[in-house]
């Protein structure tokens, strides 16, 4: 029994390891695909919006996140959560699934936050490689909330959530350059590599 306890203790211990320690997405930017379809158009903007975000918040220290460039303005964990929402509508629209509204951004420290908006837009990149034209117009963007729902077409998307998100995503690249802390200048938003 003494054996079972500790074997599971060093298990558990072992898969949280390997989860503190998985490499998170977009420290660089994916392979292109092979052709230009609907899909993979919508999959490479994800991708660079992903990029993008992954330089912006990496090293982000707690009087970066705590920044605000004035009194009425949101601070950049504010910021920070609120495109979490954003990358939380991208996959739902990306896979079919409603949004249902309202919902507690506070309650996920840095880390967490920043972990769980990148697999979100990791994997609404994987759910719209490959779709047809045909296919994105059967999609559409839904939230559902006490007082009803609404539902609109997917090209909502673009110039909503993802553009909201690449611009917030700005924001906390001007933010921390104010924080004294700026952005990777090695991380090249055009090639989506990091220059050695």
């Amino acid at each position: 029994m003494k054996y079972a306890v500790v074997i599971s203790f060093i298990m558990l211990v072992s898969s949280n390891f390997q989860a503190m320690t998985q490499e998170l997405p977009y420290r660089e930017i994916p392979p292109y695909p092979a052709d230009y379809s609907a899909g993979n158009i919508v999959a490479r903007t994800i991708d660079g919006l992903g990029f993008r975000y992954y330089w912006a918040t990496d090293s982000l220290r707690p009087e970066d996140l705590e920044y605000k460039p004035s009194e009425e303005a949101r601070t950049a964990m504010e910021t920070l959560q609120h495109i979490y929402g954003l990358a939380d509508v991208i996959y739902n629209g990306a896979v079919g699934k409603p949004n249902v509204r309202p919902i507690d951004f506070t309650k996920y420290p840095f880390e967490e936050l920043r972990k769980l908006t990148l697999l979100n837009l990791q994997k609404a990149s994987e759910a719209m490689a490959g779709k047809s034209a045909e296919d994105i117009a059967k999609l559409n963007i839904t939230f559902k909330s006490q007082s009803g729902s609404s539902e609109s077409a997917y090209w909502h998307m673009l110039n909503g959530p993802l553009a909201d998100a690449l611009w917030h995503t700005g924001q906390i690249v001007s933010f921390r350059r104010a924080s004294g802390n700026p952005f990777n200048s090695k991380a090249s938003v055009f090639t989506g590599k990091v220059r050695q």
